[in-house]
């Protein structure tokens, strides 16, 4: 949205004139209103009631003056006054008029704001005027420029914040205090029990050899006794060693393809590419006994000038291949509430555990076989990394479940017109270890973007919805607190949750951008992105820098939403658009993350000082987002997006066309669907280019369907409760375009591709299955289609 520059608008006085349309009966009659300054206030001193009167004969003492001579005149000079004054008017109607459509072509009509003279400093008492959109940047990035996020930052990286310790508790208080003190309409907290798992300190896990015979032989340090992974399975594990890359499912199969079999075996991955949930799940379908993941060096950063994780260092991560509280699957964690004797189908059967480069190197030179793929050889000093069997191995994990109460912290600013529309933002508190890039940071972007926006508002800014901030509790156990309290509000949220925002990794280095978001706000952050400076490039804006590398801004920015980000289950669960940010290093990640490395020093060292620019870079990215989703009078969601990205994907079952046609079945009905879905959406852009943006009621009718659409690509045939991530482009389950083109892949079992858990445990294409799955994709695709549509009374398809 762009605005005439200051100097070219007239600064609005105390009082002034404002004309509006008035609906009704008398369409296109201009109602003039005075809106006053101040409520109250009295008019100053150059305002007075002006009284038509006629001329006094000069030297002349007030006397009955001749009724007829004036009326005669008044006659006369009727028609000429009433034509000048009707060509003055129209004159100056339409040259503001031409002059605001010019300067604001987005913005709605009750935009509050500010006195268009720069040289004003906004007063708590100054609500008069209109604020643009430039009005609103340039008082968001006068606030934020005054923060601490820096000293915010270290300070929160030197405290204990583990889920459920002492350490946490008080900063739980804290940071209500604070939002207390900004003054936000509402601050309240939420407290869940949930079930956390932590290492047992009279029992720690073990890692030994064992001989031919089966038994134990010596003990292999585990050099970080600290570090494990929540959720593994308790229990022993004995097998021999297999290297198996990272652990993908394509790892896996090529494995068998060189004559090495996962299965009875104990695995060693690599950290990275994927997480550590979905190794194990991996490794579990393909009848592993067990998995150790260590950090190898080729994966991190490498050189004389980079900082690089100690080989002493094991590496923390949860095993649940989900979120939330993986013992009360689809049913929040209230204290005192009665669940169903049933736990999470994403927790493993088979244990897990982290270890360090070091103890990964003393297993690696004791296997056998063949040697690994080029691309499988890492930096360890071992050449070459074979893929094994070697010698066998025991490994005893101990951990044990608590019940744990963890506190979500909220801060409000209610919206004015449309107060029931929330829009989230939100950051992870909790951090096994510093977490100084983890949590420390979103944390305090959270907080700086609390003080500001409340500051805004005590400055005339007045949100059109309701602003939304939200503290995090137990998001190293897999979003724990995050997905609470969806389960919780599910009902409620699905219908006011406009958009969610995620502080968190948001700075994980300086030379890279990604935006891991739904499809519909792609349109809205490149329009962001080009307002916001690039914190290491002078005179670039973010969109400049990401386009020198690569002219599809597209293609170098925008990632699908992890599993391991509180995002996806805002969107994948719940039905909710949303977006995390991250700064990335070039070339390999950030090394410190989950360790007990990830100190503000060493993040402050990988930035080489610009820790304070790139976070202030995130604030201003997410702070303008957030003015244009709780301000702009049509929500910028880009709904007709979803029907390139549902193409996208269903091209890729093409290739498989004629395998289905020789068994008599075809994808039509999903073409159909998809192409229902595009007609409704240009259909909805239509009616809405051709509606006045004035109209309340229209206006708000038509954001309701823009900001459910996410919510119509969840399956309503699949139950939350067994299939938690319902969406069907991002979800998990049979229902899925992604399950669907894993089984279709089977009719060409063993190729290229053909790598789901059905190949691993023997099954092959199932027409049946095939059958109940297009259905499930088909029927969501059409019910997304019907509901963008409108009313019952307004779909139009032949399907």
């Amino acid at each position: 949205m762009h605005t005439t520059p200051p100097q070219q608008r007239l600064s609005p006085g105390p009082s002034q004139t404002i004309y509006k349309r008035v609906e009704g009966s008398q369409q296109g009659r201009l109602e003039e209103e005075e809106e006053e300054g101040e409520e109250g206030t009295e008019p100053p001193a150059h305002f007075f009631p002006m009284e038509l009167r006629g001329p006094e004969p000069l030297g002349s003492r007030p006397a009955r003056q001749n009724p007829g001579l004036w009326a005669a005149a008044g006659r006369r000079a009727a028609p000429y006054l009433v034509l000048t004054a009707l060509l003055i008017f129209t004159g100056a109607f339409l040259l503001g008029y031409v002059a605001f459509r010019g300067s604001c072509q987005a913005c709605g009509d009750d935009v509050m704001v500010v006195s268009e003279d720069v040289n004003d400093e906004l007063s708590p008492d100054s609500h008069q005027g209109t604020l643009y959109w430039s009005d609103l940047q340039a008082m968001f990035l006068r606030f934020l420029g005054e923060g601490r996020l820096e000293d915010t930052i270290r300070q929160t990286s030197l405290r204990e914040r583990v889920a459920g310790s002492a350490g946490m508790a008080a900063l739980a208080q804290d940071i209500r205090a604070e939002l207390l003190r900004q003054r936000l309409d509402h601050v309240w907290m939420d407290t869940h029990y949930v079930g956390l798992q932590f290492p047992d300190p009279a029992r720690p896990n073990t890692l030994h050899w064992v001989d031919a015979s089966g038994k134990l032989g010596e003990q292999l340090p585990l050099e970080d006794p600290d570090v494990y992974c929540p959720y593994s399975a308790t229990g022993n594990a004995t097998g021999k060693l297999v290297y198996a890359h990272y652990g993908r499912p394509e790892d896996l199969q090529e494995l068998r393809a060189r004559g090495v079999e996962p299965a009875g075996r104990l695995l060693l991955v690599r950290l990275g590419v994927i997480n550590f949930a979905q190794k194990v799940a991996s490794a579990q379908d393909f009848g592993a006994q067990g998995v150790l993941i260590y950090p190898d060096p080729a994966d991190f950063s490498q050189g004389p000038h980079k900082l690089s994780l100690s080989s002493h260092r094991a590496v923390y991560g949860h095993v649940h291949l989900g979120t939330g509280d993986p013992y009360t699957p689809g049913f929040p964690s209230f204290n005192q509430t009665q669940f169903p004797p049933v736990q999470s189908s994403g927790l493993p059967s088979i244990p897990a555990q982290p270890i360090s480069a070091d103890i990964a190197s003393l297993l690696l030179r004791k296997l056998e076989g063949p040697v690994a793929p080029q691309e499988w050889q890492g930096h360890l000093p071992v050449s070459p990394y074979r893929l094994g069997p070697g010698p066998g191995l025991h490994l005893g994990v101990s951990n044990h479940r608590a019940s744990t109460p963890i506190s979500n912290i909220f801060g409000c600013i209610e919206g004015r017109s449309e107060p029931d529309q929330y829009v989230v933002i939100g950051a992870q508190r909790d951090a096994w270890g510093p977490g100084a890039a983890k949590s420390a940071v979103g944390t305090a972007i959270l907080l700086e973007l609390v003080r500001t926006f409340s500051s805004m508002v005590s400055n005339g800014f007045q949100p059109r919805r309701s602003l939304l901030f939200i503290s995090w509790d137990g998001g190293d156990f897999g979003s724990v607190g995050s997905m609470e309290w969806l389960e919780g509000y599910l009902s409620v949220l699905h219908l006011k949750a406009v958009v969610y925002v995620s502080l968190d990794n948001a700075v994980l280095g300086d030379d890279k951008f990604h935006a891991k978001t739904s499809p519909l706000l792609i349109g809205l952050i490149e329009n962001i992105l080009k307002q916001v400076d690039s914190p290491n490039r002078s005179g670039q804006t973010l969109y400049e820098q990401v386009v020198v590398t690569n002219h599809s801004w597209e293609a170098e920015v925008i990632r699908p939403l992890p599993m391991d980000s509180s995002a996806y289950s805002f969107t994948a669960f719940a039905g909710v658009p949303a977006v995390e940010f991250s700064f990335l290093e070039d070339g390999p990640a950030y090394p410190f993350l989950h360790t007990k490395d990830d100190t503000y020093e060493n993040l402050h060292r990988v930035l080489r000082g610009r820790l304070p620019a790139v976070a202030q870079a995130v604030a201003q990215l997410a702070g303008q987002l957030l003015i244009r989703l709780s301000h702009d009078h049509l929500l910028p969601l880009d709904f007709g997006r979803y029907g390139d990205v549902v193409l996208r994907h269903i091209g890729s079952l093409n290739e498989f066309s004629g395998d289905l046609k020789a068994r008599g079945l075809t994808l039509q009905w999903v073409y159909s669907a998809r192409g229902d879905y595009i007609r409704a959406a240009e259909k909805l852009r239509k009616e809405i280019y051709s509606s006045e943006e004035s109209d309340e009621r229209l206006m708000r009718m038509y954001n309701v369907r823009i900001m459910r659409v996410e919510f119509y690509f969840l399956s309503q045939y699949v139950s939350p409760a067994d299939s938690p991530f319902r969406h069907i482009l991002l979800g998990r389950g049979d229902h899925t375009l992604h399950a669907l083109l894993d089984h279709v892949r089977l009719l060409r079992a063993g190729g290229p591709g053909a790598t789901s858990s059905q190949v691993a445990r023997g099954l092959g294409f199932q027409e049946s299955r095939f059958r109940r799955q297009l259905a499930l994709l088909t029927w969501t695709l059409q019910g997304a289609a019907n509901a963008l549509s409108g009313d019952v009374w307004n779909i139009d398809n032949n399907f």
